[in-house]
């Protein structure tokens, strides 16, 4: 489904106090400034990049045998909590899997909190916080890990491009207001509101449930999230031929590595071409290369190998 372009939600958002706002730069062009310049102070902090706090690593056992590397990091733009008993918001980057000098595999996340979240934790509330991760990335991505880590000092792909790239920071123009600016019109008014209100759209975060003394089994309670667009998952796709070489059928192979169950994708098959929807996970559109009969089509989830099989015939 596309979502509404961001400048018409700010027009409905912003309409009904347009003509206030007119009035206001008009008769009162100090209080105009006054208001648009606290506005801008805000949009600054969440210009910030996010910042390293530290990492741990644990044995990830499922879906592939390696090490999981987490990185805690700190970034204005994730809500604090409102209290200490409130969910913790925390914002989770995109994964990314590599390989060290032996071979062995290793994957990376990078797992966000507002500053005022972790700043001034003692060492147990500290080592709350890294349980806290590791349950994150085993709900959110599937994955089993063992029950013990350890803090090191970074993890591989770890530099200020690589955290930004995957949680999603760019950097974005300065719309300050200067010094010497004079009072500016609803429409000035909306640019700027909409060059921040793109970055706005990233606080959105994923909430994890807070650790308490005695832990409760539903550690990480989780809300939709805005965080990033659906992704194109990895596929394959196949012409297989019959014993005479001509084409004969088609096999979709859909790696979803995120998904539990058939229960979770939405699909759909025509003749021509396949959709296949993970709510708020994935999105693929894709041609057929030929001609199927759609009548033939099934599907089938291999829930250990995390892998979507379509097969269809060729007309």
């Amino acid at each position: 489904m596309t979502s509404t372009p961001l400048i018409y939600r700010l027009l409905q958002q912003v309409s009904h106090f347009w003509s206030m706002l007119d009035d206001l730069c008009e008769k009162q062009p100090e209080v105009y400034r006054s208001f648009i310049e606290k506005q801008m102070k805000n949009g600054e902090e969440l210009r910030k990049a996010p910042e390293l706090h530290s990492s741990v690593r644990a044995d990830m056992l499922e879906p592939n045998k390696g090490f999981l590397y987490v990185n805690i990091c700190t970034w204005k733009r994730v809500p604090a909590a409102e209290s200490r008993d409130k969910p913790l918001p925390m914002c989770g980057g995109t994964l990314e899997t590599g390989t060290d000098g032996k071979q062995d595999l290793f994957t990376i996340l990078d797992v966000a909190l507002n500053p005022a979240s972790i700043q001034g934790c003692n060492k147990s509330e500290l080592k709350q916080v890294y349980m806290l991760a590791l349950s994150f990335a085993q709900q959110q991505h599937g994955m089993t890990l063992s029950q013990h880590y350890t803090v090191v000092k970074g993890s591989p792909k770890s530099c200020s491009n690589d955290l930004n790239r995957r949680l999603g920071f760019q950097m974005w123009p300065n719309t300050s207001m200067k010094s010497n600016a004079g009072p500016q019109t609803p429409t000035e008014l909306l640019q700027q509101f909409s060059s921040l209100g793109s970055e706005q759209e990233y606080s959105e975060a994923q909430i994890a449930q807070r650790p308490v003394e005695h832990m409760k089994k539903n550690l990480i309670q989780v809300i939709s999230s805005t965080c990033a667009e659906p992704q194109q998952p990895q596929y394959q796709l196949e012409v297989k031929p019959d014993i005479n070489g001509a084409p004969c059928s088609l096999c979709l192979t859909v790696e979803l590595p995120k998904v539990c169950s058939m229960s979770e994708c939405q699909l759909s098959v025509s003749k021509s071409d396949i959709l296949l929807e993970v709510e708020e996970v994935y999105h693929l559109l894709l041609e057929f290369p030929k001609t199927i009969n759609e009548d033939t089509a099934s599907a089938i989830f291999k829930k250990k190998e995390r892998k979507l099989i379509v097969t269809a015939d060729i007309l």
